[in-house]
């Protein structure tokens, strides 16, 4: 087994001449018994060559180890400040080359799709009321017309202990180049502001402070044992729960086994930090936002010692439970049963496939599949109208789908930055 990885063995023992002749022949997004790619054991061990090396021939920074690790996570640990800013800069420029990749096909998508209008609410609950009168909710009001949409909002921002309400709207334009596809705009004031492709330098420091700050957790909702019961109504005698949600009739499920796996490691953090995360925590808990902007820039941590292993050592060991080469870790795991409710109706007229298309071309994100195939395929019959779940042990999120009507009358100028605004690119600082 020794022999089968070439490229990996090179960047264990720092051999970065040799490293750069096999990158021309071997795969380098090649995983050993461990699940490890090469720029895991570059980022591990602190071979910073092998590291801008590997990075220059495209290394995937998002992949994971067989202990659900990605190179990112362990630069962080590893804490060389410059290594996670060169990975994070990488990883948002590889996220970006996949959303190119896909984007055709989703702006197809949407093409093919018929013009609608479709309002839906959001809102935060908590049967603490203190919290409760913070906590914010919205109608949103989206337009679909060719490979363009609207959203309309009220929430603007979250000042002290309330939030700030405006008229703000987003808007979507498939046919744009992406750096010009969406922009946001301040009704009441008559600005907008296109929203950034890629971040400042600026920006990318603030985020490595947070990163370094910052427990490296790595969750997942397990839906493997998901499964769905009519939930029930009435205190005598008990029925199968169906009601109105906005315009649609809707049978009402228990979402069962609903299962939050997540693993946090914290070897990086000082005792500061790990006070300050725990405040921030039991606030969040609580519905109250924090708004975390005393971050300083953050030093290089030392690095942690030379692993006493050799290269057979490590690749004949257990796969998953190779010997220590970076930061010893200190982790925990948590496993949360989450309870939660959601509405289907058959009586919606759009698909749960056509919405994700239009969720992805205006947010996507990495776990986007995953959400695909869930709602796809584990869910009752229908359209979910209404979906209910908690987000900390006092505050429940639920989305609900009011109205929807299909349109072929929308104006293009619903799509369009009127002439009288003018452009503000501070406007929103945080977009």
């Amino acid at each position: 087994m020794a022999d089968q990885f070439p490229l990996h063995e090179s960047v264990f023992n720092g051999d970065i001449r040799k490293v750069s002749q096999l990158l021309r022949t071997h795969d380098v997004s090649q995983k050993d018994s461990h699940g490890n790619t090469p720029l895991h054991l570059a980022v591990m061990l602190g071979h910073k060559e092998c590291v801008h090396l590997l990075l220059a021939h495209g290394a995937p920074v998002k992949v994971k180890n067989l202990q659900g690790w990605t190179p990112l996570a362990e630069a962080i640990s590893y804490g060389d400040r410059q290594t996670i800013m060169s990975l994070l800069k990488k990883l948002k420029s590889q996220s970006r080359d996949a959303l190119e990749d896909r984007r055709p096909a989703l702006i197809q998508a949407l093409k093919d799709l018929g013009d609608f209008y479709l309002e839906l609410r959001w809102d935060f609950q908590s049967w603490v009321p203190i919290v409760s009168r913070m906590l914010p909710s919205d109608i949103c009001r989206i337009h679909k017309k060719g490979s363009c949409i609207r959203l309309d909002t009220t929430v603007l921002d979250f000042n002290g202990m309330h939030w700030e309400r405006g008229d703000i709207t987003f808007v979507f334009n498939g046919d744009a180049k992406p750096s010009q596809s969406l922009t946001v705009l301040d009704n009441k004031l008559h600005v907008f502001q296109r929203i950034r492709y890629e971040e400042s330098e600026a920006e990318l420091e603030d985020e490595v402070d947070i990163l370094m700050s910052s427990d490296i957790m790595a969750a997942q909702m397990s839906t493997k044992n998901i499964t769905f019961s009519r939930a029930q109504s009435g205190w005598l005698f008990r029925e199968d729960k169906t009601e109105m949600v906005g315009d649609f009739q809707a049978d009402f499920y228990a979402v069962n086994g609903l299962i939050l796996e997540s693993r946090k490691r914290r070897e990086h953090l000082s005792p500061e930090d790990l006070q300050k995360n725990k405040a921030l925590m039991e606030n969040l808990s609580k519905g109250a936002l924090v708004d975390n902007c005393d971050i300083e820039r953050r030093r290089a941590l030392t690095p942690p010692p030379p692993p006493r292993v050799s290269w057979r050592e490590y690749i004949i060991s257990r796969p998953g439970h190779s010997p220590c080469l970076g930061r010893m870790p200190v982790s925990k795991e948590n496993s949360k049963t989450f309870k939660a409710t959601v509405a289907m109706s058959t009586e919606f007229p759009m698909t749960v496939e056509a919405l994700l298309d239009v969720l992805e071309v205006i947010s996507p994100f990495k776990q986007f599949q995953k959400l695909r195939e869930f709602m796809t395929s584990k869910l009752p019959p229908g359209f979910p109208v209404k979906i209910e779940i908690p987000v900390f042990p006092t505050v429940t999120a639920k989305v609900t789908f009011n109205e929807f009507e299909w349109k072929d009358d929308l104006p293009a100028a619903m799509f369009l930055i009127p002439r009288s605004f003018r452009e503000d690119p501070n406007r929103f600082p945080d977009l």
